[in-house]
């Protein structure tokens, strides 16, 4: 639940600080430190009434699979001999990229969750009418005990006596993951764990943030980007748009160069300056290639979104704008600033982790993290936000209002129809946009039936936008006032009007096709 501690996000959060804190103090044997970890997030003996799952060693061997992800280590292997130790010291280093998966399921924490049945619950009347026999198309609901009762080899999942029963008491069990799970990549193993089917996994993260149980996680370079600021390389940070308000209402952008200073980086930037040049190339494009090259255009800037197009619709490869996306347009711009520097993505992705990975972008964006992990290292080193002096306050680089919105579901579209509109204004620009990978899925079997023939398509893999990625921190409502607000503030609207334009031609030199 976001914006509410719960034990999942408490545990989370513990595993970032702790390995942040131990990056940050260093240590003459990362592989015992780490041992030692499971034990002081988890302390007690075994006979702890206190365990969730009634046992405190089963919970240290789930901690322990947590500090050996947010190392960036694969999860282990059951039923082979290995230790929580193995890999550790070849991970204890500034260079290591994210190596798939990226999203990992931590079998013997998984609840082996129905994957799909109605039961009755103990609230049935056990009523005269019986609605919920009397509308089942396949018989399958017969009276036990004098409630109702229903044959899960006979029922077909249609819902019909659900919304037939008047007390409500009739309810469908799903897999929370697979629920969450835009593209179906989510079945069940031989034992009723869940299992990813990587071939279909965009990376987007939701299933990690509907599993209850935290059974589900993803990688971190949390400790490599620290090794990497205490080194003598200077370090940069970039922030996603949405970054507002994601470190609580202290967190005001003003204080951002202040308290990324208090974590050892060299400077924070704006992820929305390479918004802006982003909406400039995707303007270019479209009134380019749209219709006299392609029949419509694909929006690039989320990475779940463009790995859906090139799996599931791959003779729509080529419709994928070719504009960079936004992170590494500000990468490749910083590096032009400071030559020699490592630069760090701050946002609320998770595919944004395997994107910095590819091999067209591998040099420009060393690292990725999340609001989540960089939660992590702000507790570590007790930075409080609050504090941060009046005089400490520097406003971020110049960002547009409608770069600023990129976060937000249609954000990506509305801008580029907006500076075609400020070149063309009498031009007609056809929009269509989706959000959540299911959507994302209609959407372009509705493109490839023909029905968005001239569009520009936009899609965003998490529902509502990048506001509800898998790594933020606040309630998606919230989130997004605190965007529009801080949009608002911004000192130019149109991305056309970027004081950063000049830059362009020189960082998209080797962009192009860098999407393919």
């Amino acid at each position: 639940m976001r914006g509410m501690e719960t034990g999942k996000t408490r545990i989370r959060h513990t595993v970032f600080t702790e390995i942040a804190r131990l990056a940050y103090e260093g240590s003459d044997d990362y592989a015992r430190a780490l041992e030692e970890l499971t034990y002081k997030i988890r302390p007690g003996d075994p006979d702890d009434s206190g365990s969730y799952k009634g046992s405190v060693l089963y919970e240290r061997a789930v901690i322990g699979e947590r500090l050996r992800l947010a190392m960036g280590l694969p999860v282990r292997k059951l039923g082979v001999y290995n230790n929580i130790r193995d890999g550790v010291e070849e991970s204890a280093i500034a260079e290591k990229y994210y190596e798939p998966p990226l999203i990992n399921v931590i079998k013997f924490g998984c609840n082996k969750c129905p994957e799909n049945l109605v039961v009755v619950s103990n609230k049935c009347q056990g009523c005269l009418e019986r609605p919920c026999s009397s509308v089942c198309p396949k018989g399958a609901i017969s009276r036990v005990n004098g409630q109702a009762y229903v044959n899960p080899d006979m029922c077909i999942r249609c819902g019909k006596c659900i919304n037939a029963c008047s007390f409500n008491a009739i309810i469908k069990m799903e897999r929370p993951c697979a629920k969450a799970c835009g593209v179906k990549a989510i079945h069940s193993d031989d034992h009723g764990r869940a299992e990813i089917d990587y071939s279909k996994c965009t990376s987007c993260g939701q299933c990690l943030v509907a599993c209850p149980f935290g059974a589900i996680s993803d990688k971190s370079q949390i400790f490599q980007t620290i090794m990497a600021i205490k080194s003598e390389t200077p370090v940069y940070a970039i922030l996603a748009p949405a970054f507002v308000g994601q470190w609580g209402p202290d967190a005001v952008p003003e204080k951002m160069h202040a308290a990324f200073s208090r974590l050892g980086f060299a400077g924070v930037y704006e992820a929305g300056i390479g918004a802006d040049l982003c909406v400039m190339e995707e303007a270019a494009d479209f009134l380019e290639e749209v219709p006299a090259k392609y029949s419509f255009m694909v929006t690039s800037c989320c990475p779940s979104w463009s790995n859906l197009v090139k799996t599931m619709f791959p003779e729509m490869k080529e419709n994928i704008s070719v504009a960079l996306t936004p992170m590494v347009i500000t990468a490749r711009l910083v590096k032009k600033q400071h030559p020699g520097c490592k630069v760090v993505f701050v946002g609320p992705c998770d595919a944004k982790k395997l994107e910095a990975s590819r091999r067209h972008v591998r040099s420009d964006v060393d690292f990725v993290l999340t609001f989540e992990e960089v939660l992590g290292m702000f507790a570590a080193k007790g930075v409080d936000k609050e504090c941060i002096p009046e005089e400490e306050k520097q406003p971020l680089q110049h960002a547009g209002t409608d770069a600023r919105r990129f976060s937000i579901s249609g954000g990506v579209a509305q801008a580029v129809v907006n500076a075609i509109h400020q070149q063309n204004p009498d031009l007609e620009v056809k929009v269509a946009k989706a959000t959540g990978l299911d959507e994302c899925r209609k959407l372009l079997m509705m493109a490839k039936a023909g029905k968005y023939n001239g569009y520009l398509l936009e899609g965003m893999a998490c529902p509502g936008g990048c506001i509800a990625g898998a790594g933020t921190l606040q309630p998606i409502e919230k989130s997004e006032k605190n965007v529009d607000k801080f949009a608002s503030e911004a000192s130019f609207s149109c991305s056309l009007d970027t004081e950063f334009k000049e830059y362009l031609p020189v960082i998209e030199e080797s962009g192009k096709n860098y999407n393919m």
